[in-house]
């Protein structure tokens, strides 16, 4: 995939399938206009997505979201800070400049509460008024619905404050992550506590409630479950948030290495403790009830 991120100019581009929209999350919602481009390959057209971004924290960062669509088969991807070119541009502008100058879209697909360009005066509409116009095919989607409501980021960010992490799941079509590099901790968890995997994410992340979650990471092919404690562990005292990671049965020098941390199950509210000794007993009570976690999961799957 062809990671483009706008400083000014814009990328020429041709024969363009193309979706636009803030996707901060990729949830059930965008993966329906992901699959609309990614349909037109099959005429020879490029699927692109174009995400205008805010300097508001996300739930999957740059880098998650890129992995994501590079994965979903889209061929580019195209981040364009909300600046005061764009934010001022008027939306019939942005069409002929960008949409039909620059990228030479010949197929767009948005969802029906899109908008764009300046106060918000694009709407889906006005690209099918214009697509008439100027040759390009425009399909607009309706929204995915979580029973009454939308399906929406907002929606997903209101969860995520509640640690509903199997909610979510259902929203965005997939787990809540977060991916990182691990790092060195201070070695207490081997030296004292349990053996851990750190990972410390970017600032532009939004994260859950601190406390503690059960959890799968994935190491290229290997596959761990486990328990996180996300926050600042307050009875050994951290000035950031980490993503520190029990592995279950697993004995391996992970340092260095890539990981993703996919959320399943809130357990309980980060606290402290009165001891490390104190800590460790509820880290093992913790990771039980994890386990168990897991073993129902699997009875339910099995249909025992």
């Amino acid at each position: 995939m062809e990671y483009l991120r706008i400083d000014g100019e814009f990328p020429r581009l041709s024969g363009c399938a193309v979706t636009m929209g803030k996707f901060d999350g990729i949830h059930r919602g965008h993966r329906k206009l992901v699959e609309k481009i990614l349909e037109r390959k099959e005429l020879g057209e490029q699927a692109v997505l174009f995400a205008i971004d805010s300097s508001s924290q996300m739930i999957l960062t740059r880098k998650e979201r890129a992995a994501l669509l590079e994965k979903m088969g889209v061929d580019i991807l195209i981040e364009c800070p909300l600046d005061d070119h764009i934010k001022h541009m008027k939306a019939e502008n942005f069409i002929r400049e960008i949409l039909i100058g620059d990228l030479q879209a010949s197929y767009v697909a948005v969802g029906e509460d899109n908008r764009f360009g300046f106060e918000r005066k694009g709407t889906p509409w006005l690209l099918k008024e214009m697509g008439k116009k100027y040759g390009f095919e425009v399909e607009i989607l309706s929204k995915e619905m979580d029973g009454h409501r939308k399906i929406s980021s907002t929606y997903i960010r209101e969860e995520l404050k509640r640690g509903n992490m199997e909610k979510i799941t259902d929203l965005l079509g997939m787990d809540y992550l977060v991916d990182g590099i691990v790092e060195h901790g201070r070695g207490l968890g081997h030296k004292m506590l349990l053996p851990t995997t750190n990972v410390v994410p970017t600032r532009d992340k939004l994260m859950p409630p601190n406390g503690v979650y059960v959890t799968i990471s994935h190491f290229g092919s290997q596959t761990f479950r486990g328990i996180t404690n996300v926050g600042y562990k307050p009875t050994i005292g951290e000035a950031f948030i980490g993503v520190e990671t029990y592995l279950f049965d697993c004995d391996e020098n992970l340092y260095g290495e890539s990981c993703q941390v996919d959320f399943k199950h809130f357990l309980r509210p980060e606290q402290k403790f009165s001891s490390l000794e104190a800590l460790k007993m509820q880290l093992l009570k913790d990771a039980q009830v994890g386990k168990e976690y897991f073993e129902k999961i699997s009875s339910e799957k099995s249909g025992k």
